[in-house]
């Protein structure tokens, strides 16, 4: 959900068994296609039958009360293989059998987790949102915690019904709830129902693709009409998750295979967990078979920034999203006894100004009773001079900053200032609390924590300012949003692009401000949870005004047609506020409007992927893992990893030049002449042949060459940025050039 609020991590864990169970654990089991799958399509019963002959004779498919080791899930799309519940000894004889190919257990992800439309240049009846028609006919599977139905959000008012090809449904629990807006909702495991209990699942598919919603606000602020990105488009749901935000691989890969079959156009998936190598990893598996039926997969990039190294579902056939603010704040300050004022963010508003003086008490002080006290965790305050007091919490400690409040009221406290970690710079939550409380940065949470420390009598006061709009520093990276370079494939620049993600108002499953006289609930939350399907909704309105684009032209219009400068038309800045580096953002911020007429798209032929893929040096096996099928990698032309025809370029360098070759697909104007400009990294040479692409066709092909020399002596490892921009009249189409730079 939130940034701080759940972390990224994968564990293996099964689900809970009696006793004597113990030793059953649920794997994800490979295997070549069938003889007969080579020359023809094998039926659904053909496969479950071949399935069936790797498992231990006791093995069959039934209820989860069944005693006996079973089958959970048969996958048709996403691999050829199933999920079972096996011991190690039954996973080692099965390793025998011919057309195994691996098993492995299941792995848990987790969620990485209004105004925006209007922030991104949406507006009614121009632009993007009139040339598409709001994303008309288009279907977004939404993988995530479920969804609250009954939401205004998802009322299907001037909703057509769903496309011919919709093979989907709602569960039978559910089929009274589903409409023209929300057309299909299952859960995995089957029986669950897909009802959020969480709120993640309700809050992201509102984002995509919520209804226009008026009089929309969390305490009164960001009041105003919400509404998803492609408030036109249809919703499936697939929950995946639980009520704590846990994901199970075998699940998410269920959903994918079964989104495949239902006719999703778009899947937006805010969940996941490390980089991994593709051949491994769930979501890149699933996303590939998707892809190559002509689905677009987004999915949000992590929540472990600012590190490098940590983005996540980073496969280059994947929309990477990362996170960013947009112009809004709700704007909350604290003023000291001593004059001084430093300015927070916060959800909460009162019903009336109060600007009134209260001590102030910093929980440090109690830390040699309590080691957790100064992160406000339940049970650590019990010092009864909190009564009446403002207390500073730090955040952290496994604890969410909602709660922290609760624990602080609890214990008499009547507001909170809440510090943040000194990584997080000036990325500050705005989070619907339950007392009078505001985020503030380390750096001013240091100088107030100073002024407790240098008074017998320290007080304060928090004043709401309520929604403040115009921020000339936005779009600022958020300091959770997970940074590149990929570990998976490093030749691939990721993340591919950044979004809203945070402070976003969307759809809740239940008041925050205690409001019982209403279905029209929301909240505001941050994380890469929150950027993801942004992104998915601009991916839905682009499939609707260009219904024969495929996902890899829809991607490089998003990702060539970007802007790199604030409103301030400064370079987008990180949560330092410095120029944020090519890592953090990847091709910049999108700008759907631009996106909807790129000039040039660079679409990646889906059988690109296999020399790419024997090029990252996977074994016959790896490869075959993705492909669903054999392959020989000795007999493929592989190509290097920055060789894919991939809008951005991200090349590691020693002193031998490297050369790669770029097709773009003329989708503009019919007859136009574009020439390049170059703005090179520091220490490389950029050369590109022709310097000019003459075009006489409509969806004509050409290729251009780019090479890449070293052209300084460094001693160290050194990154550089640039970009590569084709220039018509009338179009810009630019990639994004990271180098890293290698000491001989």
């Amino acid at each position: 959900m939130g940034f701080l609020k759940i972390l990224l991590f994968w564990i293996i864990c099964s689900f809970p068994w009696p006793t004597f169970q113990n030793d059953l654990e649920t794997y994800i089991v490979q295997v070549e296609p069938p003889e007969s799958q080579i020359s023809t399509q094998s039926s659904s019963m053909d496969l479950e039958s071949y399935y069936h002959s790797f498992l231990p004779k006791t093995t069959t498919i039934s209820s989860r009360e069944n005693e006996e080791p079973r089958m959970i899930y048969s996958y048709h799309n996403v691999m050829k293989g199933f999920a079972a519940r096996l011991t190690a000894a039954q996973v080692k004889e099965m390793e025998k059998k011919q057309g195994f190919v691996s098993a492995k257990p299941q792995r848990i992800l987790s969620l990485h987790t209004t105004h925006t439309p209007s922030f991104l240049g949406l507006q009614q009846n121009m632009g993007l949102w009139k040339d598409s028609n709001y994303g008309k006919g288009v279907i977004i599977g939404v993988l995530d915690t479920g969804i609250v139905p009954d939401h205004p959000s998802f009322s299907d008012v001037g909703m057509s019904p769903p496309p011919a090809k919709w093979k989907g449904f709602c569960e039978s629990n559910f089929t009274t709830k589903c409409n023209n807006k929300l057309i299909g909702a299952r859960s995995f495991p089957l029986g669950n129902g897909p009802i959020d209990e969480n709120g993640h699942g309700t809050h992201t598919a509102g984002t995509a693709a919520g209804a226009f919603v008026k009089g929309a606000n969390v305490f009164g602020n960001a009041n105003g009409t919400a509404v998803g990105v492609a408030p036109l488009a249809h919703i499936a749901i697939y929950k995946v998750c639980d009520s704590d935000g846990s994901c199970s691989d075998v699940e998410i890969l269920a959903a994918m295979d079964a989104a495949i079959d239902d006719g999703v156009d778009i899947l937006s998936i805010s969940l996941g967990g490390t980089s991994n190598p593709f051949h491994t990893d769930s979501i890149a598996l699933g996303a590939y078979s998707a892809t190559e039926r002509g689905i677009l997969v987004s999915c949000s990039a992590g929540n472990n920034g600012p590190s490098q190294r940590t983005v996540a579902n980073d496969a280059p056939w994947i929309l990477t999203v990362g996170a960013s603010t947009h112009d809004r704040k709700l704007k909350a300050t604290v003023k000291l006894g001593n004059k001084e004022e430093f300015e927070g963010e916060s959800a909460y508003h009162p019903k009336t100004s109060n600007s009134t003086f209260f001590t102030l008490f910093d929980v440090e002080k109690i830390v040699h009773e309590q080691f957790d006290a100064p992160f406000c965790v339940p049970g650590s305050l019990t010092d009864p001079s909190i009564r009446g007091k403002i207390v500073v919490c730090l955040v952290g400690g496994g604890v969410s900053r909602v709660n922290k409040g609760q624990v602080v009221k609890d214990a008499g406290g009547v507001g909170m200032i809440l510090i943040n970690n000194p990584n997080d710079g000036v990325t500050k939550s705005a989070e619907a609390h339950v007392l009078p409380a505001l985020d503030v940065s380390d750096a001013d949470g240091k100088k107030i924590l100073a002024y407790i420390n240098s008074t017998s009598n320290p007080v304060a006061a928090i004043t709401f300012h309520g929604t403040v709009l115009g921020d000339k520093n936005a779009p600022i990276v958020a300091s959770f949003s997970s940074r590149g370079p990929s570990e998976a494939s490093r030749g691939i620049l990721k993340p591919d692009i950044i979004g809203p993600g945070v402070n976003v108002l969307a759809a809740w499953p239940t008041s925050v401000d205690n409001n019982k006289n209403t279905k029209s609930t929301f909240n505001i939350i941050s994380g890469t949870s929150m950027s993801c399907p942004h992104l998915s909704g601009i991916a839905a309105l682009l499939k609707s005004a260009h219904p024969d684009w495929s996902p890899a032209a829809i991607k490089s219009a998003i990702m060539t047609t970007t802007y790199t400068l604030n409103l301030a038309k400064n370079p987008i800045l990180d949560e330092r506020l410095i120029p944020a580096d090519i890592f953090a953002i990847g091709a910049g911020h999108v700008n759907p409007s631009r996106a909807n007429d790129p000039g040039l798209v660079y679409d990646t032929p889906f059988e690109d992927y296999v020399p790419y893929l024997c090029g990252l040096n996977y074994t016959n096996r790896e490869v075959g893992k993705l492909l669903q099928g054999k392959v020989n990698c000795s007999e493929v032309k592989s190509i290097p990893e920055a060789q894919l025809n991939y809008p951005s370029f991200s090349i590691r360098l020693r002193s031998t030049p490297q050369t790669y070759t770029r097709t773009v697909t003329n989708v503009g104007n019919a007859t136009s002449i574009y020439k390049v400009e170059i703005v090179s990294p520091k220490g490389v040479a950029v050369k590109v042949k022709p310097s000019k692409l003459n075009f006489s066709i409509l969806n004509q092909k050409l290729t251009y060459q780019v090479t890449f020399t070293k052209t300084t002596n460094n001693s160290d490892r050194e990154v550089g940025q640039g970009f590569l921009k084709w220039n018509s009249n009338r179009h810009s189409v630019s990639s994004p050039i990271a180098v890293v730079l290698l000491v001989e």
